[in-house]
């Protein structure tokens, strides 16, 4: 393990953090690694552009104030991070290119970071969660899809379009992960409903278990693939489906045992987060990576 970051000088500083959703966005405004004051406003995500990015400067100027330093914005869409362009943002048809960073730049006269929300998980789990302290790092959302966020070396890496991670999309069993590791495989594969198969599982539902066990091989093979990719010391879960870890761990672990290489499979950590916050967290924390 390297260092804790972000170092004192980056804790002094204030910083906003933004997870814009396809039906809400939730702000904070963060100093000394914690949420001072948070937001949260459904938005009109049906509307045009302008309508829904004068919700975003509507949310953000509720936790606005003078000494702001930086503002971090997580989308779940494709980002050109380089110039802060957002495109096709799930769930907000409008959407299909915005400058959100001149934009929110030239209202709040501070830098804005903007990027992937699977990205902004994981560097949430590298500055303020579970993955504090570790240089090479994967965080998986599990949810309506499947989503990564990989830091190498301490820095987040995004490829050159934003691209890496997308572990989702590589073809698997005659689909790809995301058919199978994401809440597409209770729904398309067994016809049932995830936060169902949840509560039933909790009541020793035996139909619910063995979906779990099926959800958790797949899970495992999906993580054989990432670290043949990326090779990590820590990887963090997040997501709905990672309450449901209980029910499929078990089965994803007797998989991750098969792994042809010892080593990895004997150092590897698996966490699953313990913040609803991080998201948030993360969206901030952009800023400490841009001056990593």
């Amino acid at each position: 393990m390297d260092s804790i970051w972000p170092m004192k000088s980056m804790l002094d500083k204030t910083i906003i953090g933004v997870d814009l959703g396809g039906t809400k966005i939730q702000v904070g405004r963060i100093k000394q690694n914690k949420i001072e004051r948070e937001f949260y406003r459904p938005i009109s995500a049906d509307e045009e552009e302008e309508i829904v990015l004068a919700e975003v400067i509507e949310a953000i100027e509720q936790v606005y104030s003078k000494d702001v330093d930086s503002i971090g914005v997580g989308v779940p869409g494709v980002v050109n991070v380089e110039r802060g362009i957002v495109y096709d943002i799930v769930n907000i048809p409008s959407w299909k290119e915005v400058f959100l960073k001149d934009r929110l730049e030239d209202r709040f006269d501070c830098p804005v970071y903007v990027n992937n929300d699977a990205n902004c998980f994981a560097l949430g789990e590298k500055y303020f969660g579970k993955a504090r302290g570790y240089q090479n790092v994967v965080g998986i959302t599990l949810g309506t899809g499947l989503g990564a966020g990989i830091i190498i070396h301490n820095h987040l890496y995004t490829g050159k379009n934003c691209g890496a991670g997308e572990f989702g999309m590589i073809s698997y069993n005659g689909r790809n992960y995301e058919y199978y590791c994401s809440g597409s495989f209770f729904k398309e594969v067994h016809h049932e409903d995830g936060q169902d198969l949840y509560i039933r599982a909790g009541k020793g539902d035996s139909i619910a278990l063995e979906i779990f066990r099926q959800f958790g091989y797949h899970i495992g093979h999906a993580i054989s693939t990432i670290l043949f990719a990326t090779d990590p010391e820590i990887i963090v879960i997040g997501g709905s489906i990672s309450r449901s870890y209980l029910y499929f761990k078990n089965k994803m672990w007797r998989v991750l045992n098969t792994f042809p290489y010892k080593p990895v499979r004997e150092q590897l950590i698996i966490e699953i987060t313990d913040s609803p916050q991080i998201t948030i967290l993360g969206a901030g924390a952009l800023y400490y990576d841009a001056q990593n």
